[in-house]
């Protein structure tokens, strides 16, 4: 059995299969960096209309599709795809479902307003990330989330299924962008989330889900979190204060992957020196 730190990573986009982005361009190169310097890696992310599945030779992993995973109290089939980030040898693992994720485009319709059910797609895409990773038999020692779309995750791992031997002993790191939206989701969100038995009590912050709330609701649930870019809501580093969650910044005066790779070690896993 493998001793090396493996950390599943969560990302709302990633290039080149999304726009470049801040969180697309993380979502990208830090992965490759940490499984350059010897963790074990996985990379999720949702399987939107406009990725050019030929293009990017995106293929159906049939052993790991077939599922169907009830959102709202509704069964909706999950497909997995999967495909492989040029030049590095690394793979990207799609969350695919035809009502959610088949429309040309990724989060707002052509008038820039946002889909009414973006929230039921981030349940849909939580518990697809989650289940896929359990049917892969692989405990992950860091779920490391990137953008407000995967901002459940942490909800998720610590409410549904912190039992479950393959996320019990998880560390949750959440990285927070400069990606807000206009509005609020659906007010009924935890509403839809309770039917997978998390209690209303705890989902505190969604009663208003705005993108300031939906990312203090994944840091209320985080071992960590990370700055990724300037022009963070300011409010949410006051947050990680306030509830004693480690917080890593920005300095553009050191290399910004390795700090991350040595966050992970010594703060977020708490090691004592790096293990080979």
């Amino acid at each position: 059995m493998s001793n090396k730190t493996k950390i599943l990573y969560v990302s709302q986009e990633i290039l080149p299969f999304s726009p470049e982005t801040s969180t697309s361009q993380s979502s990208r190169f830090l992965p490759q960096a940490v499984h350059e310097g010897g963790k074990e890696t996985r990379i999720f992310m949702p399987r939107y209309g406009k990725i050019n599945e030929r293009r990017h030779q995106l293929h159906e992993v049939i052993r790991l599709s077939g599922m169907n995973l009830i959102v709202d109290d509704t069964d909706h089939p999950l497909i997995i795809k999967v495909a492989s980030i040029p030049q590095i040898r690394l793979q990207v693992y799609f969350i695919d479902n035809q009502e959610f994720f088949h429309r040309k485009a990724f989060f707002h319709d052509d008038n820039m307003n946002m889909f009414p059910d973006n929230d039921m797609r981030m349940i849909f895409f939580t518990k697809g990330v989650l289940e896929t990773v359990k049917k892969l038999g692989w405990a992950p020692d860091i779920i490391h989330c990137h953008g407000w779309f995967a901002s459940l995750m942490p909800l998720y791992v610590k409410k549904l299924y912190k039992r479950d031997p393959h996320f019990a002993d998880a560390k949750i790191v959440t990285s927070l962008y400069n990606d807000a939206f206009e509005g609020p989701l659906d007010k009924k969100i935890a509403e839809k989330i309770s039917f997978d038995s998390i209690k209303m009590d705890d989902m505190q912050h969604l009663t208003a889900p705005s993108h300031l709330n939906l990312l203090k609701q994944a840091l209320q649930y985080s071992d960590a979190a990370i700055v990724g870019e300037a022009g963070v809501n300011p409010d949410l580093e006051q947050y990680c204060n306030s509830i004693d969650v480690p917080l890593l910044r920005q300095n553009d005066e050191v290399d910004y992957l390795k700090a991350v790779d040595e966050f992970y070690d010594f703060v977020v896993l708490g090691k004592s020196e790096l293990v080979d």
